[in-house]
């Protein structure tokens, strides 16, 4: 079961740590990026003969930054912090497409707050962009956006935004690569009766006290940010490993199935979580009436939900929240995200998606709720 996991992994989310990216804070590490993005074009471009879907989560902007300020030490001012930054920002970037160009893999730079994650419409837009650059073969590189982010809305280390990118995107696994081999029953540098943990249940509360609150001095999260990671990652279906960043091809072994480091496996099965969330979801702002047609569709043969089908648009809600899906008698078949907000929605009644430009000047999506988006009602 364990090689199984990551062998049967296509879409991945790999977070790296500041203290391996930055080389434990002396600026960025331009071999072992390099090292990353060779693994990573490996794995996108099916060097084994399976496509993969690949993310990346780094941190290390921070650390260059400040290398390039010539400061030696972290300032605790927050707008020293996001100019330092701001600054670092431009030399990951630049790091990153140098070394995945040289790999003939294209790279797209996403920069993403908590905020950005918390508003439905920002959610969907922000997953709908990832989900666009996956399917044109492009590596997106995501980083905390450090510059506008103050300590309310701060994600607090990048391995709890690695694991809300892979709920984002539901991906199969997060690999979080970091300074140390994996998980330990205790603090190996302080016990020697420390024992190293293979696999686990994500989510398991032992595993929090087992980490404790270590962590190196350059990054912010030391092993229980990890394990919190990993128990979000399951949330939506995802399972962790938690790897040595500089274990020699760490990814594409774990690829192979491979048992490297921790392995934290995810209890729930993907799809399941997010339809299951879904269907929890009691506060709906609203709902649409179909047609018989699109009734048969939805629940005969499990397609999107086209405005063509739309007769009637029911309540004020926008891009993003959950909406009920009800036939003509009015009986619930269904409810999902919707593409559009009400007052479009209501415009789009109807109509074939190749009108939908000349009627609200642009078009997001041709479908109304997407299929992925969207669960059935059990009667």
């Amino acid at each position: 079961m364990v090689s199984n996991v990551l062998s049967d992994a296509r879409r991945i989310v790999v977070k790296v740590g500041s203290s391996l990216v930055t080389n434990e804070g002396k600026g960025l590490d331009e071999v072992a990026i390099g090292e990353w993005s060779r693994q990573l074009a490996a794995l996108v471009q099916g060097e084994d003969g399976v496509r993969r879907e690949v993310i990346m989560v780094s941190s290390g902007a921070i650390a260059e930054g400040m290398k390039r300020l010539g400061w030696r030490t972290r300032p605790s001012e927050i707008h020293e912090l996001q100019a330092a930054a701001a600054v670092g920002q431009m030399g990951l970037a630049q790091m990153y497409e140098t070394k995945l160009r040289e790999q003939n893999l294209p790279s797209a730079q996403v920069l993403l707050t908590h905020a950005d994650l918390a508003d439905r419409e920002r959610y969907l837009n922000a997953r709908v962009t990832l989900l666009t650059l996956l399917r044109l073969g492009v590596l997106p590189v995501i980083n905390e956006n450090d510059t506008v982010v103050t300590d309310e809305i701060k994600f607090g280390d990048n391995d709890t935004l690695g694991a809300l990118v892979a709920n984002l995107v539901e991906a199969d696994v997060l690999v979080i690569l970091t300074d140390q081999k994996g998980l330990y029953t205790a603090d190996p540098r302080r016990d020697p009766n420390a024992r190293f943990v293979d696999v686990a249940k994500a989510g398991d509360p032992a595993l929090e006290v087992m980490a404790g609150g270590a962590g190196s001095s350059i990054g912010k999260g030391g092993m229980i940010t990890k394990i919190l990671a990993a128990k979000r990652a399951a949330g939506s279906g995802a399972s962790t490993v938690i790897a040595w960043g500089r274990e020699e091809d760490v990814l594409i072994r774990l690829s192979k199935g491979e048992a490297i480091g921790t392995l934290l496996v995810a209890q729930t099965q993907k799809t399941q979580a997010r339809k299951q969330w879904m269907a929890d979801h009691l506060q709906m702002r609203g709902s649409v009436t179909v047609d018989a047609g699109a009734a048969a569709k939805l629940q005969g043969s499990g397609k999107s939900l086209l405005p063509i089908g739309m007769i009637a648009v029911e309540g004020d809600f926008v891009r993003g929240d959950v909406i009920g899906i009800r036939d003509e008698s009015g009986a619930e078949i269904a409810r999902g995200l919707a593409n559009y907000a009400s007052m479009e929605a209501r415009k789009l009644c109807r109509k074939p998606s190749s009108e939908f430009e000349k009627l609200l000047g642009y078009t997001a999506e041709p479908e109304m709720v997407h299929r992925d988006n969207l669960v059935l009602a059990h009667h």
